[in-house]
């Protein structure tokens, strides 16, 4: 089992930025790709950025690239998501989320689940 809880949202004005924290506990957590969804009023909720099991593989959707980093710190349990000139359109809870080993790119594919993070970016 993996628990996650995340940490950090906020309300921003847009150019702004925000550092979103997904701790981890449980077992073997280092074996998991991260992956950090988001979801906007009356949108689906999509993958933002993910994060394989050893790091050397990320992801990014093109709506965030050059503005997002993520990163894991194996010795913490963590995996945060750095959140660069932010746009009002990057309005949405933001959920981290948890599989076993490799990155993929759908919420069905991944099995544990934190509660999620309101981040809001006025314009």
């Amino acid at each position: 089992q993996v628990q996650l809880v995340e940490s950090g949202g906020g309300l921003v004005q847009a150019g702004g930025s925000l550092r979103l924290s997904c701790a981890a506990s449980g077992r073997a957590f280092g074996n998991y790709a991260v992956g950090w969804f988001r979801q906007g009023p009356g949108k689906e909720r999509e993958l933002v950025s993910a994060i394989s099991w050893g790091g050397s593989n990320t992801y990014y959707a093109d709506s965030v690239k050059g503005r997002f980093t993520i990163s894991r710190d194996k010795s913490k349990n963590t995996v945060n998501l750095q959140m660069n000139s932010l746009k009002p359109e990057d309005t949405a809870v933001y959920y981290c989320a948890a599989r076993y080993y490799s990155i993929k790119y759908h919420a069905r594919d991944y099995d544990y689940w934190g509660q999620g993070t309101q981040v809001t970016v006025s314009s």
